[in-house]
């Protein structure tokens, strides 16, 4: 049996850790945008794209900034979590970025719609945006450089210390423990015939 570098050691690790915070995240997700809210009077639901963006700025630049940042932040965590999760290291770029947003998009509109069920709720199209903006923004800014570094990382393979047995000896580093020869061919077991 072949052991694993700690390249493949380590993809393991952070797939298992980026599920972990993508199931978390989602669970934040939906406590936050899918409470019912108690509140006097609701808007009109939002279906026209960039209809509630410039109201948000009609409000002054401060207001408009949160309500924008909030926008983009709340799905964000994806755009690194979902690549996280798939835990895959030589993919396009391009096609990473297409699937996480797309993805991301996805959620925020499934997000949007459970809102209509949800009192006090309503459904904005400028929020499935937003949201999808924020998702592929936070692609762009860290994946592919979380990718080169575990690339690299794997590439490097496993170090050798002087414990090791470095010189070809039975240290934990040696091809003899390792099992890294050929294995040969895989026995076979000759037909017995079946009594009638």
């Amino acid at each position: 049996m072949q052991r694993q570098g700690s390249g493949g050691g380590a993809a393991v690790v952070v797939r298992v850790v980026g599920f972990v915070l993508l199931l978390a995240h989602l669970l934040l997700v939906a406590w936050v945008s899918l409470r019912p809210r108690d509140v006097a009077w609701v808007t009109a639901p939002n279906t026209i794209p960039l209809h509630g963006l410039r109201a948000d700025l009609a409000l002054g630049a401060t207001a408009a900034a949160r309500l924008i940042g909030e926008g983009l932040l709340l799905l964000a965590p994806l755009g690194v979590l979902l690549p996280m999760a798939d835990g895959r290291l030589d993919v396009s770029r391009w096609a990473s970025l297409a699937r996480t947003t797309a993805a991301g998009a996805l959620v925020s509109l499934a997000v949007e719609l459970l809102q209509t069920a949800v009192p006090g709720q309503v459904v904005d199209v400028d929020s499935v945006l937003l949201n999808t903006a924020g998702v592929a923004l936070a692609h762009l800014l860290f994946v592919p450089v979380g990718r080169g570094w575990l690339r690299r990382r794997s590439e490097a393979g496993p170090r050798v210390s002087p414990g090791d047995g470095g010189s070809g000896g039975p240290g934990r580093g040696s091809p003899l423990l390792r099992n890294e020869s050929g294995q040969g061919s895989t026995p076979t077991i000759p037909r017995v015939p079946i009594a009638r």
